[in-house]
C-alpha cells in the first residue's frame, strides 16, 4: 500500500513515459487542479512551504521550551517534578530561571529542519499524489493522502531531527553536561559515538513522531473541512483573517489528538536518551527495559496533561503561522476540492 502511494505521489516523468494528450487534458480539465496546470505547484510553491514549515516549527518548539524541559523532567523524574507546576517552581528554585530554556538551541534548529521537510514534505506528496487521481478519486481518498504524506515525509524529516533531539534531552536531563549545543554533539559524539549517541531513539523518535504527524494533518484536515462547512464557505471565499482563524481551531483539535497517540513513545524517548538508561545492549534491549520498568499506564499518562497543552498550543501556532507565511510569500495553499459542493 505505501509503495502504491509513494508511486502515485512521485511525478509520472520520474517512472514512466509522457503522458498521452488524453490524460493530460483529463487532469488539466480537473478544476480541484487547474490551478496546477498553470505551473502553481512547481518547485518554488515547494520550497515556499519548505520554509513556511521550518519557520513555523522552529518558532513554536522554541517558544515552548520551557513547558518541553519541565515536560521532561517529569517523565525522567516522576517522583522529584510531580505536576506541571510544582515542576515549574522546582525548576526555577533549584536552577534558576534560565533552567527553562535548557536546550533552546537545538530545539529550535532542528525543528526548524524537520518543518522544513515535514510540511514541505506533506505539500509534495500531498499534490502529487492528488494530481495523479481525478477529482473524485482524490476527494475520496484524501484520508490516505494525508496520512501517506504525513508518514513518508516525516520519517526524512526525523533523519535530520534526531541527532539534535538527542544533544536537547542530554542537556535538559544533566544541564552540566556541556555550556552549548555544539560542544554537547561533539561531546556525545566522541564518548558514544555517531549512531549510539544520536539515533539511539531513532526508534522510538520515529514511533513518536510519524502517528503524530500522521493524525496532526490528517485530523486538522478533517476538523478544517467541517469547520469551513459549518460556516458556509470554502477556503478562497474566506478573509485572510477567517482562514487563520480555522487553521488555529482545528490545530487545536489535531494537536490534543496527535499528542495522545504518540504519548508513550514520547516517554520512551525521552528515557532512553538519559545517559545510562536502560542500561547496556542493543536499543530494543534498552527500550524493553525501560518500558518493563515505567508500565504500560505511566508511559500513556507521564507528563500527558502537559503534553497535551504544549502540542494543543504549538500545532495550533503552526498551522496558523504555516498559512500565514505561506499568503505573505505569494503562495496559495492546496486544498482538496468537493466535486459535489455547490461552489
Amino acid at each position: 500500500m505505501l509503495q502504491e502511494f509513494i508511486k502515485r505521489a512521485t511525478p509520472a516523468s520520474l517512472y514512466a513515459p509522457t503522458a498521452t494528450l488524453g490524460a493530460l487534458k483529463e487532469r488539466n480539465a480537473n478544476p480541484a487542479f487547474a490551478a496546477a496546470s498553470k505551473k502553481e505547484y512547481t518547485l518554488d510553491y515547494y520550497l515556499r512551504g519548505a520554509l513556511s514549515g521550518g519557520i513555523c516549527c522552529g518558532f513554536t518548539h522554541g517558544a515552548v521550551t520551557p513547558v518541553d524541559v519541565v515536560k521532561t523532567r517529569m517523565q525522567l523524574d516522576p517522583s522529584k517534578y510531580g505536576g506541571m507546576v510544582s515542576g515549574f517552581s522546582k525548576v526555577i528554585a533549584e536552577e534558576g530561571a534560565g533552567a527553562l530554556l535548557t536546550g533552546l538551541g537545538p530545539t529550535a534548529v532542528g525543528y526548524f529542519i524537520q518543518g522544513w521537510f515535514k510540511f514541505g514534505g506533506v505539500e509534495y506528496f500531498k499534490i502529487n499524489a492528488a494530481q495523479s487521481m481525478t477529482e473524485r478519486e482524490a476527494w475520496n481518498n484524501r484520508n490516505t493522502i494525508y496520512l501517506g504524506s504525513a508518514a513518508v515525509a516525516e520519517f526524512i524529516a526525523d533523519v535530520f531531527l534526531c541527532p539534535l533531539e538527542a544533544t536537547r534531552i542530554r542537556l535538559v536531563s544533566n544541564p552540566t553536561y556541556a555550556p552549548s549545543t555544539l560542544s554537547a554533539m561533539a561531546k556525545m559524539a566522541s564518548e558514544e559515538g555517531i549512531i549510539s549517541g544520536f539515533y539511539s531513539g531513532f526508534g522510538p523518535i520515529l514511533a513518536k513522531q510519524v502517528p503524530y504527524t500522521m493524525a496532526k494533518f490528517a485530523v486538522q484536515g478533517r476538523a478544517a473541512e467541517a469547520i469551513y462547512e459549518s460556516m458556509g464557505k470554502s477556503p478562497k471565499e474566506c478573509t485572510s483573517s477567517e482562514n487563520v482563524s480555522v487553521s488555529l481551531s482545528s490545530g487545536v483539535v489535531a494537536g490534543v489528538v496527535a499528542a495522545i497517540i504518540s504519548h508513550p513513545a514520547d516517554t520512551l524517548l525521552s528515557k532512553v536518551n538519559k545517559a545510562g538508561a536502560g542500561g547496556t545492549g542493543s536499543i530494543m534491549t534498552r527500550l524493553g527495559r525501560i518500558a518493563a520498568e515505567t508500565g504500560v499506564v505511566k508511559l500513556c499518562t507521564q507528563g500527558l496533561a502537559a503534553r497535551c497543552v504544549m502540542i494543543g498550543t504549538l500545532t495550533a501556532g503552526q498551522f496558523g503561522i504555516f498559512d500565514s507565511v505561506m499568503e505573505a510569500l505569494g503562495a496559495s495553499k492546496f486544498h482538496f476540492h468537493n466535486p459535489d459542493a455547490d461552489h
